[in-house]
């Protein structure tokens, strides 16, 4: 009888720094996960090209790296992560975070999980909520979570990006339950 191995499509596998929310500056391994169901218009994601890989190819991979502490993103990695790979990278020695738009329902094994809403939320609960501003009051779900963060928009224009960061400053200084994150991989170019 033979037996297959479940793959996912994986785009990328590199070993970092997590560059915004609670995890900044924490050593990572980062699987991106190929696929997203939405098209946000400031989405600075490639997630179309991927190789076919098992978990335990992943697992094999990531295990190079010195941290233990590996964070699942995309694209949108609840698309393909399931309770057996978590299980897997949970056998390895692994902390599992994902990042996710919140949109379908996620592995209930996972260690961490940031929802970046973006459209339509299924997921209640959450570590960290990391919403987008784009200059004007967030449009925040109903998603209970341990953190707050709004992080500012990033437009591409110099001009616009500091009256959105300007603006979300301003906002969290009234609204003094959200804090901000700041995407460091950018600021220091480092992937």
């Amino acid at each position: 009888m033979t037996t297959t191995m479940k793959s996912y499509r994986v785009n990328d596998i590199f070993y970092s720094l997590q560059g915004e929310g609670h995890h900044t500056g924490r050593a990572a391994a980062f699987v991106r996960f190929s696929g997203c169901n939405l098209r946000c218009p400031f989405c600075d994601t490639d997630f179309e090209s991927f190789n076919e890989m098992t978990g335990e190819q992943i697992v094999a991979h990531i295990s190079a790296f010195a941290s233990r502490f590996v964070v699942l993103t995309g694209g949108e990695p609840s698309l393909q992560v399931d309770e057996s790979l978590v299980d897997q990278l949970h056998k390895a020695g692994f902390e599992v975070a994902m990042e996710t738009n919140g949109t379908h329902a996620l592995p209930q094994n996972l260690d961490w999980i940031t929802v970046s809403p973006k459209g339509k939320t299924v997921v209640e609960r959450c570590n960290e909520l990391k919403v987008v501003f784009q200059g004007a009051s967030p449009n925040v779900p109903d998603i209970v979570a341990d953190y707050y963060y709004l992080q500012p928009c990033d437009t591409g224009d110099a001009v616009r990006n500091r009256a959105i960061v300007d603006a979300c400053v301003e906002y969290i200084k009234e609204h003094p339950q959200w804090r901000l994150s700041l995407q460091t991989h950018k600021l220091t170019g480092f992937k």
